[in-house]
């Protein structure tokens, strides 16, 4: 199951730097996580400073 991003988000962008498939993108109030592309690895929890990350 893909990770999911919550209203937590500060729109910072360190999640993006750390995904290995590129799977997150930019929104206009928060950043998404397609979830055909997510791997479920974690590395973007564990960048986020907000704790918005979390398995979906």
């Amino acid at each position: 199951m893909a990770y999911v991003i919550s209203d937590k988000c500060v729109n910072c962008g360190k999640c993006v730097d750390v995904c290995p498939v590129e799977a997150i993108s930019k929104g206009e109030k928060k950043h998404t996580i397609d979830p055909g592309k997510c791997v479920d690895c974690g590395a973007c929890a564990g960048e986020c400073p907000t704790e918005a990350i979390n398995p979906g």
